[in-house]
């Protein structure tokens, strides 16, 4: 008498049927997938005998299931990557190690063109004028606290502006400014007295030498306190001497 071919665990019998072999056992297809199959992580379903399987440290998968976790791009036949207990895509685990936009808070990757200012990077595109909202990318900008400005709007916004109109005026290189401003901003400072040399009022006259100005009265000598307006004089150490006392020195 022939020895029973059963299930070994319906005790149906398997003879002209499918069955699968497991730990030295025979079992039916149901018995298969109710006793014995992996569970897919992802479905949570049992993986049949006749489905194709993927295996990963310990986990497994659906074929149709192993998808990357971002872009759910189908990874069954092709390379990927695992972090943190995600499956990633090759491009997918790149956008997750790359850098943030503080514009638009998405990845930037490799190519994409980008701006960087103390250790905050954005997409060129991203980087835009807090006031216009025109793109600055890599041209000229003024940071002001947590906004950023191009020139044009800084200039607007902040920058002061003489009003000329009944007042004395002067002009550097085609640019017209007002007695404070020119003073502020553009007049160089006397060696002697270290206020600005304006050119108005008392104080018109210049004295230059060897990169450095005066006011007319505030050349004299450093040590007879002479005043050396168009007189000969000897400079010693950065200071002015009459002749008289340049001698002594």
């Amino acid at each position: 008498m022939s020895e029973k071919f059963d299930c070994h665990y319906c005790r149906d019998p398997l003879q002209g049927k499918k069955y699968v072999q497991k730990d030295g056992h025979h079992c039916c297809l149901k018995c298969f997938d109710k006793f014995c199959a992996n569970t897919c992580v992802e479905c949570r379903k049992p993986i049949s005998a006749d489905a194709k399987e993927v295996h990963y440290k310990n986990r497994y998968w659906h074929d149709t299931c192993f998808r990357c976790a971002k872009c759910l791009h189908p990874l069954a036949s092709e390379t990927f990557v695992s972090k943190d207990g995600k499956i990633l895509c090759n491009k997918c685990a790149t956008r997750e190690d790359s850098p943030r936009c503080k514009g638009c808070f998405k990845a930037i990757v490799a190519g994409d063109q980008n701006v960087e200012y103390k250790g905050t990077i954005w997409h060129k595109d991203c980087f835009t004028c807090s006031n216009c909202k025109q793109v600055i990318g890599t041209g000229s900008f003024f940071p002001k606290g947590e906004d950023f400005y191009c020139v044009t709007c800084h200039e607007t916004k902040f920058a002061k502006h003489c009003k000329l109109a009944g007042q004395r005026f002067t002009a550097v290189e085609d640019q017209y400014y007002c007695v404070d401003c020119y003073k502020n901003f553009v007049a160089k400072k006397c060696a002697g007295c270290k206020n600005p040399i304006t050119g108005f009022g008392k104080g018109s006259s210049v004295v230059a030498y060897e990169g450095q100005s005066w006011h007319d009265y505030c050349f004299h000598c450093k040590k007879c306190s002479v005043n050396l307006a168009n007189k000969r004089f000897v400079f010693h150490n950065e200071q002015v001497y009459c002749p008289d006392c340049a001698k002594k020195l």
